[in-house]
């Protein structure tokens, strides 16, 4: 049996998952029959963890009805040699192979990685055109962005593998040049960063309203370090950015990433994982803060898996997504487990 430490992963903003402990806890699906299209998971082999289209496929079996996923950059397999600005090329032939494998069949019915959002270095300014053009061409009809990750803290609990990214990066010039390439060729932004950032990505966002920019993990609000004793203190700030940055129509956000240790639960460190009432109480006031803010047709479920399978399974997240949208209306429902995001990332659903 599991015992109750889990494992810190080497970012330290989230657990590493352990099948035995998380096997201890298993619950009857709740509306099995819903399509759910999850926005946001990665594939990975690295630092001793596999998590490969086997891998996804066995979570989304557990009793969901998944019909597709977005793979979303976690700076996997890139290439080895080549130009530095063209390797991150490799993640995008990876994920879009890892799509082929699902097409056979083989794998399921859900469509793995039906879209696939990957990684350009934005700091190059006009020059990342290039680069997205050949991711482009690498994903075969399925690449529809890039995450340019820019999360950014002082305290170095938070910052965690970020520590060495640049303050501001949503500010610079540069970057800015190269975010400029994004809407012409009609890809969107995924912006992974810390709450008190979000004003950042809103001025980006006005900047740029022609551009589809996808806010992640409800704007990723921090409950470690020295952020954990202010709970409350932190919601207010966060829930008013949240308000603020949906003031901006080209913006989306994704629920989820609640279950990384950013937030400051400790839900990974139970003898038993919790249950999807625990999970959604811990959890709703975020998640109906950002419906409220952006309103469902804007707002879309997301595993954020592995990351967040460090402190619940696949079919606990998704049970606690639907307690949680449980007083939605049924057009609503559909918007936030899958109308949105097969608009957002225009899906091509079987």
């Amino acid at each position: 049996m599991a015992t109750s430490t889990a494992a810190a992963s080497k970012s330290g903003l989230y657990a590493d998952p352990r099948p035995d402990w998380l096997a201890l806890r298993k619950e009857e699906v709740i509306d099995p029959q819903r399509p759910i299209v999850d926005p946001h998971h990665h594939l990975w082999d690295r630092g001793g963890q596999r998590y490969l289209i086997e891998e996804i496929t066995d979570d989304i079996a557990s009793g969901h009805n998944i019909v597709a996923t977005v793979y979303v950059e976690a700076r996997s397999m890139y290439r080895a040699g080549g130009p530095e600005a063209l390797r991150p090329v490799g993640e995008v032939e990876f994920a879009n192979g890892a799509a082929a494998m699902s097409a056979s069949g083989g794998y399921g019915t859900a469509s793995i990685c039906a879209g696939i959002v990957g990684h350009a270095n934005l700091l190059l300014g006009e020059g990342a055109r290039a680069v997205l053009e050949a991711e482009m061409a690498a994903g075969n009809g399925r690449f529809r962005g890039i995450r340019h990750s820019s999360p950014w803290d002082a305290d170095p609990e938070v910052a965690g593998i970020y520590a060495m990214r640049p303050k501001g990066l949503l500010l610079d010039e540069t970057f800015r040049k190269g975010f400029a390439c994004l809407a012409p060729l009609g890809l969107s932004f995924d912006a992974w960063l810390y709450h008190p950032q979000i004003g950042e990505l809103a001025d980006l966002a006005r900047i740029f309203p022609d551009t589809k920019i996808v806010l992640d993990h409800c704007g990723g609000p921090i409950g470690l370090g020295g952020y954990a004793s202010r709970r409350q203190e932190i919601f207010t700030g966060w829930k008013a950015s949240i308000q603020d940055i949906a003031k901006c129509p080209n913006v989306v956000v994704k629920l989820g990433g609640l279950a990384m240790r950013l937030l400051g639960y400790d839900f990974h460190e139970r003898p038993v994982p919790p249950s999807s009432e625990d999970v959604a109480a811990a959890w709703r006031p975020y998640i109906e803060t950002c419906i409220e803010a952006f309103g469902p047709a804007r707002c879309m479920f997301e595993s954020n898996f592995p990351p967040d399978k460090g402190q619940c399974s696949y079919q606990v997240i998704f049970n606690a997504f639907k307690r949680i949208a449980a007083p939605c209306s049924e057009a609503e429902k559909t918007a936030l487990f899958s109308k949105t995001a097969t608009e957002v990332y225009r899906l091509r659903l079987k």
